[in-house]
């Protein structure tokens, strides 16, 4: 069953942070994407997360559907099917939610799995992401707190985000948030703890360190990695060990290699990779029409040449790309060769 359950999930997070690697969650938005995915951890013999954002979902149901809820089950139950042919194990998630968003995205996608769970079925998705950034931490503590108790009385691994990621990504626009949001304190961090384990301590905490969403060059997004640290250490000195986090790095793009290694030291098990992913999927695109440009278009009468406009041929070569990326990922979080898949 290489789409995990819920206690395979926790074993593989557990894993993640006690060996101080982390699993690359790769945003997709079409088959080809998931396809890629789960071809790379499988060469990499690395588990791995596949999710979704609301922008995602909406493209993969279509132009003029446009339903995000209906395209994060197309692509869930795709995975589903198709990771039953792997040697990994695989979790979904979904992305980015705003509290605005909630109701029409993480809320249907729960419903779905709850009605799954009713038939005797596994979960559609393993965890979902509730942003709050876009309000105040009191707001964003008791909307987390009803989350945790349906998430957990449903076996699902709910990521919450207390400060804000700068740039822009997925129609969210954070390029103008003040600097001092951007940086998790160690208050926040416990105030959170307090409110939500009563209801369950397993949770994933998405805290802000200077990241950026965006494509940027490497070493122009400057990170403060220590904050991690100081939060995990105010965490554990008040609650105990059962309070050590299970970070999420999100923004990656243009980081530091030793920043990235520096966080997998205090416990990030999860890193978005996203933007990275795109380019590495168009650019196989974009070397394949510039190659065949007379042979792809029918041009002054000709007919082209349907073995370069096939659509089949270059989507091939883009899910090729997007997996080497993908594969590097693997490499770079450490996360390669762990796999907890078993006969």
């Amino acid at each position: 069953m290489p789409v995990v359950n819920y206690k395979q999930y926790q074993a593989m997070l557990e894993k993640a942070r006690k060996n101080r690697f982390a699993y690359p969650a790769i945003n997709v938005v079409n088959l080809e994407g998931a396809n890629a995915a789960l071809k790379a951890f499988a060469e990499a013999k690395s588990d791995g997360i596949i999710q979704v954002s609301i922008g995602g979902g909406a493209h993969a149901s279509g132009s003029c559907v446009k339903d995000t809820v209906l395209g994060a089950i197309s692509i869930a139950e795709h995975v589903h099917r198709v990771a039953e042919r792997y040697d990994i194990n695989v979790a979904l998630h979904t992305d980015h939610c705003v509290s605005s968003k909630l109701d029409s995205f993480v809320i249907p996608l729960i419903e779905e799995t709850e009605k799954r769970r009713a038939k005797g079925l596994p979960n559609l998705f393993n965890s979902h992401m509730f942003d709050g950034s876009d309000i105040t931490l009191e707001e964003n503590i008791k909307i987390s707190k009803e989350l945790l108790a349906r998430c957990t009385k449903n076996e699902i691994i709910l990521e919450i985000e207390v400060g804000v990621f700068g740039g822009e990504e997925d129609g969210m626009d954070n390029s103008d948030v003040s600097k001092d949001k951007l940086y998790t304190t160690p208050e926040d961090m416990i105030a959170m703890y307090e409110a939500l384990s009563p209801i369950s301590s397993f949770y994933m905490l998405a805290a802000t360190f200077g990241n950026t969403h965006g494509v940027y060059k490497p070493g122009n997004v400057v990170l403060k990695p220590k904050i991690l640290s100081e939060g995990r250490d105010a965490l554990i000195a008040k609650f105990g060990e059962e309070a050590r986090p299970y970070y999420v790095f999100h923004g990656g793009s243009g980081s530091e290699l030793a920043d990235i290694h520096e966080t997998l030291d205090y416990g990030v098990i999860k890193m978005n990779i996203d933007t990275d992913t795109q380019y590495a999927f168009t650019r196989p695109i974009v070397d394949h029409m510039f190659r065949s440009y007379d042979e792809v278009l029918k041009v002054e009468g000709e007919v082209g040449n349907k073995k370069k406009y096939d659509p089949r041929v270059y989507l091939k070569a883009a899910e090729g790309g997007m997996a080497e990326r993908i594969k590097e990922a693997c490499d770079v979080l450490r996360s390669s060769g762990h796999t907890t898949f078993s006969k």
